[in-house]
């Protein structure tokens, strides 16, 4: 689910066959329509706001599996997407700190990729324009360099 069109065009070089611009009560119409009503079998929440967890929730058909990665910004599940749908739900932390000692070597000498996430490369001494950057949508991901 995306209306950016940067990000759009990444989903769809890694693959994705449908886009959904449509949030909320249309979000999940439109979902349920591609999947002929029943919902995803899969869900993964990477924003963590309240009505981007409640939406991932709707989307996710009966049995399916709803994931989250970080700390979600929601103070209380709703149990009836639970329960009633017998919905597995799960999530964790991305842990960046454990990967980073390795990785980060890896990442700045081009030996690893990190892939087309990365669309803007600045200097760590600008990182605050990165988040600006990234708040703006003007970056999906920014790469700092020491």
């Amino acid at each position: 689910m995306s209306r950016h069109a940067s990000r759009q065009k990444i989903a769809r070089d890694f693959g994705a066959t449908h886009i959904v611009e449509e949030r909320g009560e249309d979000g999940v119409a439109k979902v349920k329509e591609l999947t002929d009503g029943i919902g995803a079998d899969c869900v993964l929440e990477c924003v963590g706001t309240e009505s981007a967890i409640l939406q991932a929730m709707q989307c996710t058909r009966p049995g399916g599996q709803m994931s989250w990665v970080g700390l979600p910004h929601i103070e209380q599940l709703p149990q009836e997407h639970m329960f009633w749908k017998n919905v597995g739900i799960r999530g964790g932390v991305a842990p960046v700190r454990e990967y980073l000692p390795t990785l980060l070597p890896k990442v700045l000498s081009r030996e690893i990729e990190p892939g087309k996430v990365f669309d803007l490369e600045l200097p760590l001494s600008d990182v605050a324009q990165a988040y600006k950057a990234m708040d703006e949508r003007r970056a999906i991901k920014v790469l700092l360099r020491p």
